[in-house]
């Protein structure tokens, strides 16, 4: 168990690290970021910050060596940038889930071989193997490369058989998975955290509507998730216990008509839909995954108030003095200086009182 004055060290310098650096400031630790990019958001906040390629492994190394436990904001840290901190440092979560969640594959293996369900997949490595696919699983449906695709980027919806080969091109024909539709009725996110000893810590579900592939608003608890928290819970603890993970991780999932859930993908980490926790909930997913690493007793997730979030996307922070002005509002402004479009810029919590 990490003591207050403890360093913690963050890959990445983002905005869920810059507000993991503030909660973890709040509870007595101060923070080192390393991160590739200057003037990053999370370092503005930060005590320490180094700069240098994720593949300086000499910088990592010296990094690593300086702070008492290393975590990481973003699934798409290099996996061997992770192993080699992890040699001077407890690395919490560890290396096993980047290896699972940066590829689509293999995390949908993982899930599968858990005893949960997915929607139906194929792996795809050609144009011909794509075409092959999209007969086996039917249309419409979504091929998807293997890394690095998010907010929607990295994805081609599918609506007839003949588009299979100029959508694989169209990604860069590189490997890809294609994915069935999923006949779901609403998307919900689960966020929950597990410590060290094996204690594990739901929050309320969360309701998450998207436009254009971008995360635009969640609701929480989530109308109808007391129906659907043992399931949740139950899927959310099997994939924490697979992967020996400590800390916050956030898992998508479908609500089929018959009130089954699919996972739709897994986020190391702590995500965008669980937001609402900073201002709804006595500890914050932020403070939870700060916890966690710091071996540190997991806090109460539960909800003091409803929650809704709004992401702030482009240019809808120019609306901070409008909205700082609002009643009930919560602005969290991630320090961003170019609202380039589809980039988040921050977000607001309206509360209101738990149902």
């Amino acid at each position: 168990m990490l003591k207050p004055g403890a360093r913690i060290g963050i890959l990445g310098g983002g905005q869920l690290g810059r507000m993991l650096a503030l909660d973890a400031a709040r509870l007595g630790f101060d923070v080192h970021i390393f991160t590739p990019e200057d003037n990053s958001p999370a370092a503005r906040v930060a005590a320490a910050c180094t700069v240098a390629p994720y593949d300086d492994v000499d910088a990592v190394a010296r990094f690593a060596a300086g702070v008492d436990v290393v975590t990481y904001e973003f699934e798409n840290v290099p996996v061997e940038t992770a192993k080699a901190a992890a040699q001077h440092a407890p690395l919490r979560p560890g290396v096993k889930a980047l290896e699972v969640c940066q590829d689509r594959v293999t995390e949908k293996r993982f899930v599968n071989d858990a005893g949960i369900e997915t929607t139906p997949w194929l792996a795809v490595a050609s144009a011909q193997e794509a075409a092959g696919a999209v007969t086996a699983l039917g249309v419409p449906s979504i091929l998807k490369t293997r890394r690095l695709g998010y907010d929607g980027k990295g994805q081609q919806v599918i609506r007839n058989a003949g588009e299979a080969a100029a959508a694989f091109d169209a990604l860069g024909g590189v490997p890809c998975i294609l994915e069935a539709f999923a006949p779901f009725t609403r998307e919900v996110s689960v966020v929950a955290a597990r410590s060290a000893d094996g204690q594990v810590a739901a929050y309320p579900l969360a309701e998450n509507r998207h436009e254009g592939g971008i995360l635009r608003t969640s609701i929480a608890p989530a109308p109808g998730a007391d129906a659907l928290a043992g399931e949740a819970l139950r899927i959310a603890s099997a994939i924490l216990q697979g992967l020996d993970y400590v800390g916050v991780l956030a898992v998508e999932l479908f609500v089929l008509e018959d009130g089954r859930l699919w996972v739709n993908e897994i986020a190391p980490r702590v995500h965008n839909t669980g937001h609402w926790t900073m201002d709804a909930c006595a500890v914050s997913q932020f403070e939870q995954h700060v916890r966690a690493v710091a071996g540190w007793p997991l806090g109460n997730p539960a909800a003091h108030s409803a929650a809704r979030m709004d992401n702030l996307i482009g240019d809808d922070v120019m609306r901070w003095q409008a909205l700082a002005s609002e009643p009930g509002v919560c602005l969290h402004l991630y320090g961003k200086g170019d609202a380039r479009e589809g980039r988040k810029m921050g977000h607001v919590n309206r509360l209101s009182p738990l149902a």
